[in-house]
């Protein structure tokens, strides 16, 4: 530990924002990182704990302490080397992961944590900066083929892990480009695409070949799975991707959308959160796009008060909406949590984000009961407030309203990987619809179907790009303990 007062001495630097009036006219990231010196100083305030909860609390257990006393003595170079034994692409965490260390950081007891994912954030940026990111390809070759479905985090992250194990690694997207819901899911706002495009640079030095427009399996027809972003020109059959390769890692991400099957559902302008995103997604990328979904001068609901919601609602701004509301089915959450009951784990409190500060009403426990139209287009929602009592959720008399609504997104989460791809495949699901496959050392991330594994999304439902690169890394050593016996890859 560099400065064993430092936490006594030092408080808590927040990255900055540029002003709203600035940002929210292009698409691109306003997040002003720490400087080298605040950044050392923020290192500083890292109590280098007997129990590092920290490292407990981040999915992929970032040896923070190390990294964190390592910027404080300037070694820049051996701070990316400890980051990047851990985390393939802490440029995307460093933008985009919640900071679940942060909440589980010792100084958040009685302080305010230390700022580990502004110290992230510097580090991976200065090493770029400087040039220190560069391929690995490996030392010999395997003669092993690994096909990866899905080039989101987890699919990348094993992709290069199993390409430096030395195995002949191709990655199949759907879409035109590479990324998955880091490309089409996460705003460019929030995290620019140039990020994952030179990672992917770096992968292909690396020996790594990505097939993009190729859809693997199937995708349904009807239903919200049908609404998934597909750009596929090319199909290939679980057949013939099993026979002209070794193993098969399913790695798509959680794609199909939770609905709301309420009357009116169908009525025009009621769309998808994961409809209208990846468009806006495209066109910033310079595709072209007939009918795209827009919020300009339009009263915006947007369903859903999680992380998808916000990106609505920072997208919705950025259009030029009239008005956008927010709705969230549960009660509204403390300002502050209660760190005596929840510490070291994820608290539940009030969270609001850089798109909420841009412009957003906020509604807490409001539930939806039709959507009211006009000509077959919405023009408003119909809504009650709602209390819990019991688990159980309760009407609230003499609370209806109508709300005035021109367009409606619907982010209430997603309920499952697309289920006719795991269908093809033959791919045994568990309860919530996604790939059963276990995590322990032996056999992990195996599926009931011979040499095909699975991860992230895929595997585990919804979640964090920090858990999809945990899963993806450790399904990579399965993958390559499966065809080589053994593996000299970290898990």
């Amino acid at each position: 530990m560099g400065k064993p007062t430092g936490f006594l001495e030092f408080e808590r630097l927040e990255e900055g924002y540029l002003p709203v009036e600035q940002r929210v006219k292009n698409y691109k990231e306003f997040v002003l990182h720490l400087s080298d010196e605040d950044a050392k100083v923020q290192g500083a305030r890292c109590m280098d704990c007997g129990i590092p909860f920290c490292m407990s609390g981040c999915p992929i257990n970032n040896i923070i302490p190390d990294w964190n006393d390592l910027v404080f003595r300037g070694n820049w170079k051996t701070a990316l080397d400890t980051l990047h034994s851990t985390n393939n692409f802490p440029e995307f965490t460093g933008r985009v992961c919640p900071a679940p260390c942060e909440a589980a950081c010792t100084l958040n007891v009685n302080d305010d944590p230390v700022g580990i994912k502004s110290i992230e954030h510097a580090i991976i940026d200065r090493a770029w900066a400087e040039g220190w990111v560069s391929p690995q390809p490996p030392k010999a070759k395997t003669g092993r083929k690994v096909a990866v479905v899905g080039s989101g985090p987890a699919g990348l992250a094993a992709a290069q892990q199993l390409a430096r194990a030395g195995h002949d690694v191709t990655v199949f997207e759907k879409n035109s480009r590479i990324g998955g819901l880091l490309r089409y899911g996460i705003p460019d706002f929030k995290m620019e695409k140039s990020h994952i495009d030179r990672r992917i640079a770096q992968m292909e030095a690396e020996g790594v070949v990505f097939r993009t427009g190729v859809l693997v399996g199937a995708m349904p027809q009807d239903g919200p799975g049908a609404k998934v972003t597909n750009d596929a020109r090319t199909v290939i059959s679980p057949e013939d991707l099993k026979a002209q390769f070794d193993a098969v890692l399913l790695a798509g991400g959680s794609e199909t959308s939770r609905d709301l099957p309420v009357p009116g559902r169908g009525l025009d302008g009621v769309h998808f959160a994961m409809e209208f995103l990846p468009q806006q997604n495209k066109v910033v990328a310079g595709d072209r796009l007939e009918g795209q979904i827009r919020a300009d001068g339009k009263h915006v609901i947007v369903i859903g008060g999680g992380d998808t919601g916000s990106d609505c609602v920072g997208t919705s701004n950025r259009h030029g909406a009239a008005s956008v509301t927010q709705f969230e089915l549960m009660p509204m959450p403390p300002e502050h949590e209660d760190k005596p009951l929840t510490w070291p784990y994820w608290p539940y409190k009030l969270r609001t984000s850089s798109s909420h500060e841009e412009g957003c009403q906020r509604e807490f426990a409001i539930a939806t009961k039709e959507f009211v139209g006009e000509g077959g287009r919405v023009k408003a929602l119909k809504t009650v407030h709602v209390e819990w009592k019991g688990g159980k959720m309760i009407e609230v008399p003499g609370t209806e309203k109508i709300v005035p609504a021109d367009l409606v997104l619907l982010a209430m989460g997603f309920v499952a990987p697309v289920g006719s791809v795991l269908e093809a495949f033959g791919v045994e699901r568990d309860g919530r619809g996604n790939a059963k496959a276990g995590t322990e050392l032996a056999g992990g991330y195996r599926t009931n179907v011979d040499k095909v594994f699975a991860a992230g999304d895929m595997r585990r439902g919804q979640s964090l790009v920090v858990w999809a690169i945990r899963e993806g890394r450790q399904a990579a050593r399965a993958v390559d303990e499966y065809l080589m016996g053994a593996s000299t890859l970290p898990r």
